[in-house]
């Protein structure tokens, strides 16, 4: 999906086997407990963005958690793909979406958050790093980064996943190659702190993820 020629039609297929393998695995759910509990101590609406957000399942899925909740939430998402955004505008109303390319163009301030879900491990080491100092230049609370954590054991679940989940070829191949190119949760430590997120955090999730945390003390 990272190819800027693929098809639209054959790139909507992908996104939305995408939704369903998030909805599987819970990647709001990944990143709820810390925006829940950062909203809380604020006692406050939290603004939350959502980076590289694809069709804008992981923003859906928090603003339904905190419609349960009871907790103020403003979401927005952004994304480099005017197709995955087009998507992300459909499946997601409630949410202000807008083109950005992260990896070259400073984020905006003015989040209490920043998340990004499943696209840390598209990079080189390098690209990660500069990811990561855009995030936490954004942020005036909490960076959070919910990705795919590299081993033989995740490599054959996410295949299987793929494989039972949806019919489409790309996400078939990207699911699987994605583990073999994904950081291990050491490496994504050591990346953080080389881009100056100093105290943070990675702690194992299942299925196969991995949750970097970062507070701004």
């Amino acid at each position: 999906m990272d190819d800027p020629a693929i098809d639209p039609a054959e790139h909507r297929h992908a996104l939305e086997g995408l939704r369903r393998l998030n909805r599987a695995s819970d990647s709001a759910g990944v990143l709820w407990p810390a925006i829940a509990e950062l909203s809380a101590r604020l006692g406050r609406p939290v603004k939350v963005l959502d980076v590289a957000t694809g069709s804008g399942d992981v923003p859906r899925g928090l603003l339904r958690r905190a419609e349960r909740a009871g907790v103020g939430l403003e979401m927005a998402g952004c994304d480099i793909s005017p197709t995955a955004l087009d998507e992300a505008a459909r499946q997601a109303p409630g949410v202000r979406f807008f083109q950005h390319d992260a990896l070259h163009a400073r984020l905006p301030t003015g989040f209490d958050v920043v998340t990004c879900s499943l696209f840390l491990h598209h990079l080189s080491g390098d690209e990660a790093i500069a990811l990561l100092a855009n995030m936490e230049n954004a942020a005036e609370h909490l960076v959070l980064v919910n990705d795919l954590a590299r081993s033989r054991f995740n490599y054959c679940g996410v295949w299987l996943a793929c494989h039972l989940l949806t019919r489409s070829r790309v996400v078939r191949f990207d699911g699987p190659a994605s583990v073999r190119s994904a950081f291990t949760p050491a490496e994504a430590l050591a990346l953080a702190r080389r881009a100056g997120l100093s105290g943070a955090t990675v702690r194992g999730r299942f299925p196969a993820r991995f949750l970097l945390s970062w507070s701004r003390r």
